[in-house]
């Protein structure tokens, strides 16, 4: 009984001292800046982003979302936030958030038939669709529909 004990206090003693008392240097890997990504507007209706666009000359991203989906968490925290995309989407497009399960955003699921996620729309100024995806996507598939979108803007 005495050996398990000893057995038992010194395992957990090298456990413990193995799991943050590196004194080594390390690097960190830093997350982009949400900041510093592709802006989401905030608006209680679709028609009034479209309203913005159209005076813009921009068409619209808009990102079908629900709160339990992993894949639309991993968008957020690995592919938003996003320097370059940032910029790209800010200049080209007005980003709007839908969670497809409450408020207008059912209707607006409904609408687009959005059946998985996240749903990525681009609309024109009118709310047709111009590129759509349904599923994730990383940062250059992302940034491929997005540049084949833009493409189809007509220019003012």
């Amino acid at each position: 009984m005495k050996k398990i004990f000893v057995f038992t206090l010194l395992a957990t003693t090298l456990l413990l001292s193995s799991c943050g008392g590196s004194k080594r240097s390390t690097t960190v890997k830093t997350k982009p800046s949400k900041k510093d990504g592709i802006h989401f507007v905030k608006s209680e209706s679709l028609s009034a982003v479209l309203d913005a666009a159209e005076r813009e000359n921009k068409f619209v991203f808009v990102d079908f979302y629900t709160t339990w989906c992993l894949p639309c968490k991993l968008m957020d925290e690995e592919v938003f936030p996003d320097k370059a995309m940032g910029e790209f989407f800010k200049e080209n497009f007005i980003s709007y958030k839908v969670d497809a399960e409450k408020g207008n955003g059912i209707n607006l699921a409904t609408i687009y038939n959005v059946a998985a996620f996240p749903t990525l729309i681009f609309l024109d100024e009118k709310g047709r669709t111009v590129e759509r995806n349904d599923g994730s996507l990383g940062y250059s598939a992302l940034l491929q529909m997005a540049e084949r979108a833009a493409a189809q803007r007509p220019m003012q």
